[in-house]
């Protein structure tokens, strides 16, 4: 398998794992970038070795790794665990952090009302507002703010 499939194999299995996880509350969320890095070192040679042909696309590499559970490594269950809830407590942060900081947003950035209609192109003023105001803004709207990635 070529370092390019490894990686677009990894990546594809994190954001699967991401979609299909169940909800659960952290405070410690983790990117893309480190999940694929930590994923690459645990299991590209448990992707490799027993998911070679596994189609990359329609979650291949995941449910062959889960397929082959038994065989992966146990660095690779270990770190496959807990990267994927950590991207998933990513995901979950960022869908909460605009509600999360209403309040701050409304006291703080004003002029950038009204952020539950707006898409996420819309809300990012809102977003630079707060982490320009960050010693003004709650701890909660702080910790929000780090967990989804964008502090």
């Amino acid at each position: 398998m070529s370092k390019t499939r490894l990686f677009v194999a990894v990546l594809s299995a994190a954001f699967v794992a991401l979609m299909m996880a169940p909800p659960k509350a952290s405070a410690q969320t983790m990117g893309y970038a480190d999940a694929i890095k930590i994923l690459a070192q645990s299991c590209g040679a448990d992707i490799n070795k027993y998911c070679p042909k596994a189609n990359i696309g329609n979650f291949g590499i995941q449910k062959c790794l889960q397929a082959n559970s038994s065989k992966i490594t146990p660095q690779c269950k270990t770190d496959y665990v807990r990267v994927y809830e950590l991207i998933r407590l990513r995901h979950e942060a960022q869908q909460a952090v605009f509600q999360i900081c209403s309040r701050d947003s409304a006291q703080l950035c004003s002029v950038h009302s009204n952020v539950r209609t707006q898409n996420f192109a819309g809300k990012v003023p809102v977003l630079r507002c707060l982490l320009k105001a960050e010693r003004s803004v709650g701890n909660k709207c702080n910790q929000a703010i780090t967990d989804a990635g964008y502090r």
